[in-house]
């Protein structure tokens, strides 16, 4: 018997909708399940850290929310979602946001033309740094003081090769005992010390994958396009390799070749019993190469010669360096180990001053009003052309016998030029000013605004001056000013160019590859800082001759100078209105001087920036700025008088 339904009592009677109605309900419920359920992505929405960071710093940039759940359209033709932002592609500053865009049509005279946005920078792509390791092995109980000392010359060697255009990273045992050989080691009874420090190195670089591995007492000591250092900037090994000339101090191979290789040496008979192989190990580590190398016998090539790198083991120390070797005792270790620090920092310094036979020019257009817009400029210059503080200075590097000693009577020249010279023989610095700040000093105006600038301003005038005599008058500002851009992003760079309204550099040690000298001797004579000191410093180099035909300006002159620089710096950030109105009038009425301003100003924040995030991730190892005790800001190759 079937069953009754009922409904307060009453009975009802269960029956199926008409088809018609069947299949409306069914479409309602699919478009309902494809708007709640096939919109937007979950990750697509702003995170906890994306907000934290806005709140924290609401001038920067806002994130992205992502989009909104899209309309259905189950019959129309299906859309590609927008690539995301790029990263790292905005930084905060007191002049506002800097953005930029890293793209392959950044040879554009004008930024707006690709990025849809003036205020966006178009910047080349940033170039692969290839890793290149070493490995550091802290003893347990090393004095702390011998501790630090080898940190600085750690820090030393990372910021060479960070010059150099590689990423430096510092291995440990911690990453050897991630290899899955480490253990086989571990089981060796008696091995000697310095045959088990090896190993550990190999099996931490083949942890990581192969690519380069050198001692952190090896660094590029040669021009940025010299044959070893471009080889290995190339990333593309063939063959497991060494330099003779260099002991066991470089090598370089891919992952299967460094791997290879430790599964041969963990297969050799001589380590199936380390007791009775002792002295035959020990004579294979003591050869050229190392242990592991002479192990392999033919398996590593060997290339005959690189002159781009110097080592500096201690057989070179001893027999070369003996000022330092004395000083590498048990008692006197980490004062030894600064003077060696000091000395590798004077011959990489040296290094760089001979790749510019003719000095560091300042370039400085429109002279007359501009000392003051000029001082980071040459305070950087002086340091750059300043001999170079040592223990040794009339020394030279390991792999440059014949190099040419610093002498103080007859300095790097320092010049001054109107213009850009276009020669490699030259280092250039230059300071790219705001328009505002260029039409406030070269018109002697405090307060500027459009009527002055319809009437008396020029156009452009800051790139015409500079690339007057290196282009030709027929040329346009957009021709001038990519040609401008190409010298900014050249690799190698013969150039620096700061912005007038950044008053710091921390990053000048990091460029160069080495610290720039940072005190001078009192007299006009070289002289130890104190009588216990062995350091020989040098006195700072005077200014540059003025330009041939310009007036030196009075120093009440220069004081206005200093007080209009402050003044349009202060436009330039301010937040007012009207005094935003008046900068957008300036920048649009000098649109390549805008551009030059904006695409340097964005190039030297990437620069910074890249570094930094690279240092944030080593902060924790060895050789890293906080391990060496530098605090941020400092070692920026600052100096403070002006005399």
């Amino acid at each position: 018997m079937p069953i009754q339904h009922t409904v307060f009592s009453r009975p009802i009677r269960l029956q199926m909708p008409p088809k018609r109605f069947q299949a409306v309900l069914l479409v309602v419920l699919l478009l309902i399940v494809v708007t709640f359920y096939g919109g937007s992505s979950r990750p697509s929405l702003p995170t906890y850290d994306d907000v934290a960071d806005v709140v924290k710093h609401p001038k920067a940039h806002v994130p992205s929310l992502g989009e909104l759940p899209a309309v259905p359209k189950p019959f129309g033709p299906s859309a590609h979602r927008p690539p995301p932002a790029q990263a790292n592609n905005t930084a905060t500053s007191a002049y506002g946001a800097l953005e930029w865009l890293n793209d392959f049509k950044w040879r554009n005279p004008f930024s707006s033309s690709v990025t849809l946005d003036e205020n966006t920078a178009l910047l080349p792509p940033l170039s692969d740094r290839p890793p290149i390791y070493t490995y550091y092995d802290v003893p347990g109980k090393q004095d702390k003081h011998t501790s630090a000392a080898e940190n600085r010359l750690i820090l030393a060697w990372r910021r060479a090769w960070w010059a150099a255009g590689f990423k430096p990273a510092v291995l440990s045992r911690v990453e050897a005992m991630h290899h899955p050989q480490y253990m086989l080691v571990q089981r060796m009874k008696n091995l000697d010390p310095k045959i088990a420090f090896e190993m550990m190195r190999w099996l931490a670089w083949g942890h990581m994958g192969g690519g380069i591995l050198v001692n952190w007492l090896a660094l590029p000591m040669a021009e940025y396009d010299n044959p070893m250092l471009s080889f290995l900037r190339r990333n593309e090994y063939p063959q497991l390799s060494r330099v003779q000339s260099l002991d066991n101090a470089v090598f370089f191979g891919q992952r299967l070749g460094v791997n290879d290789a430790i599964h041969k040496v963990m297969n050799n008979a001589l380590l199936e019993n380390v007791t009775e192989s002792k002295d035959k190990l020990t004579k294979l580590a003591n050869k050229e190469g190392g242990i592991v190398a002479n192990l392999l016998a033919s398996e590593i090539a060997v290339d005959a010669k690189a002159n781009g790198i110097a080592s500096y083991n201690m057989a070179t120390i001893s027999t070369k360096y003996k000022t330092v070797a004395d000083k590498l005792t048990n008692t006197t270790q980490a004062e030894g180990l600064d003077l060696l620090a000091n000395l590798i920092n004077s011959h990489l310094h040296l290094t760089w001053q001979e790749q510019h036979p003719e000095g560091v020019a300042v370039v400085k257009p429109l002279p007359e009003h501009t000392t003051a817009l000029m001082y980071e400029a040459t305070n950087i210059a002086r340091n750059l052309t300043q001999c170079p503080t040592s223990p040794i200075p009339k020394s030279c590097p390991p792999n440059r016998p014949k190099c040419k000693p610093c002498d103080a009577n007859k300095a790097m020249k320092l010049q001054e030029f109107p213009e850009f010279v276009n020669t490699t023989k030259f280092f250039t610095i230059g300071t790219v000013p705001h328009p505002y700040t260029l039409t406030s000093l070269h018109y002697t105006r405090d307060a500027i605004d459009s009527n002055f600038l319809r009437n008396n301003a020029k156009r452009d005038i800051w790139i015409r001056e500079l690339t007057r005599k290196s282009i030709p008058k027929e040329h346009t500002e957009s021709y001038r000013v990519l040609q401008f851009k190409e010298l900014v992003a050249a690799t190698p760079a013969h150039t620096l160019w700061l912005t007038a309204e950044r008053v710091t550099q921390d990053d000048l040690d990091w460029i160069f590859g080495f610290e720039l000298p940072q005190v001078a001797s009192d007299t006009t004579e070289p002289s130890s800082s104190n009588e216990k000191s062995e350091l020989i410093i040098f006195p700072r180099p005077d200014h540059p001759k003025p330009i041939e035909r310009q007036n030196v300006p009075d120093e009440k002159w220069v004081a206005k100078e200093e007080m209009r620089l402050k003044k349009a710096r202060d436009a330039i950030k301010s937040k007012d209105r009207n005094m935003k109105l008046t900068v957008e009038a300036v920048e649009a009425w000098s649109l390549a001087d805008t551009e030059a301003w904006r695409f340097s100003r964005a190039y030297s924040a990437r620069r910074r920036m890249e570094r930094k995030v690279w240092e944030e991730e080593e902060a924790k190892f060895a050789g890293s700025e906080k391990k060496a005790g530098v605090r941020p800001g400092e070692g920026g190759g600052r100096w403070i008088d002006r005399r």
